[in-house]
C-alpha cells in the first residue's frame, strides 16, 4: 500500500456545447484560461501547483533511483562535447560546451588559420534564465554579421537579434515574435524571415534590411488560407532564395533572385490539393522532388524560366521511399528509404553515368547527409548511428568513395556494443500488414516472456522514428530490460503510403498497430501482459491514451509527454494555433459530419471511462503553443475522476517552459530521469 497524499481532484463546472446534432458535457473545460497565451486564472494555477505538490510527494521515495539515473546519464556524455568543425568560405564553424555547461558556444576560426573567434556564447545568453532556446543562428555571405533568434519562455515567438562579428557589438535591429529561419540576401545587407500572427501561425515572407527600422520591413509574401504556413529558405547553389507555403498535404514555392530580393516573385507551380514539392537548383535548372504521380515521390527537373513545365528525371519506385534532393555544384544527392532503411544515393548530372549508393555495414541504422553549407565540395558530411553503435561522423570522399571517420561519439562512463544485441522484427497487425519493429536488448535477455519492455512509437505527421543510439536508453538495458520503436502507420517509415494509411479515416490504424506490436511481442517471448512500460509525446501522446482507453491491461507503466489528448475541442476550436493547419492530418470536424464522428470516436480525453487504467506519468507546459496546458490537466483530472483503479496517476506541469520541456541539457535529463524512475519503479525492475 501506498502512503503519499490523496490526489488533487479537479472541481467540476457545467460546461456543454452542441455540435453537428450531438451534445458534448465537458465539466473540465474551465482549466482553459479564457485569457491563453497569459494563464493567471487563479483556479487554474492552484490546480496546476497542487498536481506538481502531488508529483514531487509520490516521487519523492524514488529521487534517489531518480538521482542515479541522472548521474548514469550525465556520466555517458562527454562535458566538454564539441562538433566536427565544418568550412563555410572563408571560416570553419563548430560549437563546444564548457564542462558542466548545460548550452553549447559558436565558435570559428579563418582557414588560413588565426585565433579562435568566440561568436555566441549560449551560457552568457541564458544565464539567469528558467528557459532558453536558440532558433536560428546564421552568419552573412561575407562573413561580418551574425543574425539569430531566441525564446526565453518557451512559447516559440522567437526575437532575432544581429551581431557585428568583427566588433561583437549588437545593432540597435530587434525583431519580435519571430517564427521561421533566417535567409541573407547576396550582399549580405539584409535578410528574410516570417513573424508569427496572433494565432501563432507564419503567414508571411518579410525582408529586413541592416539598420533600418523594422516597420519599414518590405513584406514579400502574405498568404490568405489559414491553414497553410509560410516559410523561407534559400538553394544549395545561394543563387535563389525561396519562399514556401503549405500544409501538411500541398506546397507551393516562389523563387526570388538572391542578389535582387526587390525582383518580382516567380512561382514553380501553383498550389494543387495533395501536391507536395520542394525545389533546389543548379546551373538555371530546378531539381524539384514532388509527389504528383505516387506517393513515394519522384524528382523532376525544369527551366528556371518555365519553372512549371517538368520532365522526369528518376521516376517513382515502389520499394524506394525518395524522400530529399541536394544539389552540388558537380553532383546531387537523392536520399530516401528503401523498406523502411535509410539510403543515400549519389548521382552525376550527366544521366549516362549510372549512381553510387553508399553502403552501410548493419541490417537497422540511421543514416543521412549532415552539414554542408558548400555548394562546391568533394567531401560529403553524413552521420551514421544504430541501436548499437554510437553516432558517427563521416567525410565521403566523391574521388574515390571512401568513407572517412571524423568523430565518433565519445562515451566517458564507456560503452561495449559487445553486451548489446539488435534486431529487426515484421509483426502482423490485425489486418495482416506487417509492421516493423526496431528492438535492442542486453546479450542473454530471456525469450520465455519474463522479460520487462520499454516501447516507443510517435505515429502521426508522416514523421518517422529512427532507429538510433541512445546514451539514455542504457538505464534500461543495462536493467536487464529490452527497448523497442515500434514503426507504426502514420509515420512515413516504409513510404508515404504508410502515412496515408495511419491518418483521417484511417486514423485507427496507428493505435491498432502499437497494440498488436505489443501483443506481437509477448508471442515471441519478449514479455508479458503488464510487462510493458510505453511511452509517446505530443502525436505519440494521443497514441499512449487511445491505447490506455483500448488495452489497458496490457500496459505495466505509461509515459504521455505533452499528450494530444483533447482532440476533439482543439479540431472544433479555429482561434487556437496549429488548428486549421491540422485539418488536412485529423479531419475538420466543424463542416464534416464524419470528421466529428471519427475523432469523437477515439479522441483519448473523450474516451476515458470506468475501468481500471495502469499506472500513468502525464506531463505538460503552461507555455506549450502545441499542445496546450489545459490538454494533459483536462485528460488528468477526467481520469483521475473516473478510474476504477488505485494505480498512481501522475501530472507534472512545467510552469516556465513548453513543448519541449526543460531547456539546458542537464535539466533536460533531470526530467527524463524522473520518467524513468517512474516506469522502472511500477514495473519492479532493481534500482
Amino acid at each position: 500500500m501506498h502512503d503519499y497524499p490523496n490526489p488533487p481532484i479537479a472541481a467540476t463546472r457545467p460546461h456543454r456545447f452542441e455540435s453537428h446534432g450531438v451534445v458534448i458535457d465537458d465539466p473540465w473545460a474551465w482549466l482553459k484560461d479564457p485569457g491563453y497565451p497569459e494563464v493567471t486564472d487563479k483556479d487554474v494555477l492552484a490546480y496546476l501547483e497542487e498536481e506538481n505538490a502531488y508529483f514531487e510527494a509520490v516521487m519523492a521515495p524514488h529521487k534517489q533511483l531518480s538521482e542515479t539515473l541522472f548521474q548514469e546519464m550525465r556520466a555517458r556524455i562527454k562535458e566538454d562535447e564539441s562538433t566536427v568543425p565544418q568550412k563555410d568560405g572563408d571560416w570553419l564553424y563548430w560549437t563546444d560546451y564548457e564542462t558542466g555547461g548545460e548550452y553549447p558556444r559558436h565558435w570559428r576560426r579563418h582557414v588560413d588559420g588565426g585565433e579562435d573567434q568566440l561568436i555566441l556564447n549560449e551560457p552568457e545568453l541564458a544565464a539567469g534564465k528558467e528557459y532558453f532556446r536558440l532558433g536560428a543562428a546564421v552568419v552573412s555571405p561575407d562573413g561580418r554579421w551574425l543574425a539569430y533568434a531566441v525564446d526565453d519562455n518557451g512559447s516559440e515567438r522567437f526575437e532575432v537579434r544581429v551581431k557585428n562579428l568583427e566588433s561583437g557589438e549588437l545593432l540597435p535591429d530587434t525583431i519580435p515574435g519571430m517564427l521561421s529561419a533566417i535567409v541573407w540576401t547576396a550582399d549580405s545587407k539584409g535578410f528574410l524571415y516570417g513573424v508569427a500572427n496572433e494565432q501563432w501561425r507564419t503567414d508571411n515572407a518579410r525582408w529586413h534590411k541592416l539598420g533600418e527600422p523594422i516597420e519599414q520591413d518590405v513584406e514579400l509574401f502574405r498568404e490568405a488560407d489559414e491553414g497553410y504556413r509560410v516559410s523561407v529558405g534559400e538553394t544549395q547553389s545561394r543563387k535563389w532564395l525561396l519562399i514556401s507555403t503549405g500544409d501538411h498535404v500541398t506546397s507551393e514555392v516562389y523563387l526570388l533572385p538572391a542578389d535582387n530580393p526587390a525582383a518580382p516573385l516567380k512561382l514553380v507551380a501553383p498550389r494543387k490539393t495533395g501536391r507536395e514539392y520542394d525545389v533546389d537548383e543548379h546551373d538555371g535548372t530546378l531539381f524539384i522532388h514532388t509527389n504528383d504521380v505516387d506517393p513515394n515521390f519522384r524528382l523532376v527537373t525544369a527551366s528556371v524560366e518555365v519553372p512549371g513545365e517538368w520532365v522526369e528525371r528518376i521516376g517513382p519506385s515502389k520499394h524506394f521511399y525518395m524522400t530529399g534532393v541536394e544539389c552540388f555544384a558537380d553532383f546531387f544527392i537523392v536520399e530516401g528509404r528503401e523498406d523502411g532503411l535509410d539510403q543515400v544515393e549519389l548521382h552525376r548530372y550527366d544521366p549516362s553515368v549510372p549512381p553510387v549508393r553508399l553502403a552501410f555495414p548493419e541490417a537497422s541504422y540511421v543514416a543521412g547527409t549532415g552539414d554542408n553549407p558548400e555548394y562546391s565540395i568533394d567531401k560529403l558530411r553524413l552521420g551514421y548511428e544504430s541501436m548499437v553503435t554510437p553516432g558517427t561522423v563521416y567525410d565521403y570522399h566523391v574521388a574515390t568513395g571512401e568513407l572517412e571517420v571524423l568523430k565518433v561519439q565519445e562515451i566517458p562512463s564507456g560503452y561495449d556494443a559487445g553486451k548489446y544485441r539488435t534486431e529487426r522484427l515484421k509483426i502482423a497487425a490485425r489486418d495482416g500488414t506487417e509492421v516493423p519493429v526496431s528492438i535492442v536488448y542486453p546479450k542473454g535477455f530471456p525469450r520465455d516472456g519474463s522479460g520487462k519492455l520499454y516501447l516507443y512509437a510517435y505515429g502521426a505527421y508522416g514523421y518517422a522514428i529512427p532507429p538510433g543510439f541512445s546514451t539514455s536508453r542504457m538505464s534500461f538495458l543495462d536493467r536487464g530490460m529490452a527497448f523497442a520503436i515500434a514503426h507504426i502507420r502514420g509515420g512515413d517509415d516504409l513510404g508515404q503510403q504508410w502515412y496515408l494509411d495511419g491518418k483521417l479515416e484511417k486514423r485507427t490504424n496507428t493505435f491498432n498497430d502499437f497494440v498488436d506490436v505489443a501483443k506481437g511481442l509477448i508471442e515471441r517471448g519478449f514479455t508479458h501482459k503488464g510487462g510493458i512500460a510505453i511511452a509517446g509525446r505530443s502525436a505519440g501522446g494521443e497514441l499512449m491514451g487511445a491505447v490506455v482507453n483500448s488495452d489497458p491491461e496490457l500496459w505495466g507503466a505509461v509515459v504521455a509527454d505533452v499528450p494530444f489528448v483533447d482532440v476533439l475541442n482543439t479540431m472544433l476550436d479555429e482561434s487556437l494555433p496549429l488548428t486549421p493547419g491540422e485539418w488536412p492530418e485529423w479531419g475538420n470536424p466543424i463542416e464534416d459530419p464524419d470528421a466529428f464522428a471519427l475523432i469523437r470516436s477515439y479522441s483519448p480525453y473523450d474516451n476515458v471511462k470506468a475501468q481500471a487504467y495502469p499506472p500513468m506519468f502525464i506531463s505538460g507546459g503552461l507555455n506549450d503553443p502545441r499542445v496546450t496546458y489545459w490538454e494533459p490537466a483536462k485528460w488528468a483530472a477526467k481520469l483521475r475522476a473516473t478510474k476504477t483503479d488505485g494505480n498512481v496517476l501522475l501530472l507534472k506541469t512545467n510552469m516556465g517552459a513548453g513543448h519541449g520541456g526543460k531547456s539546458g541539457r542537464w535539466e533536460s535529463l533531470k526530467e527524463a530521469a524522473d520518467e524513468m524512475a517512474f516506469v522502472l519503479w511500477q514495473l519492479g525492475v532493481e534500482g
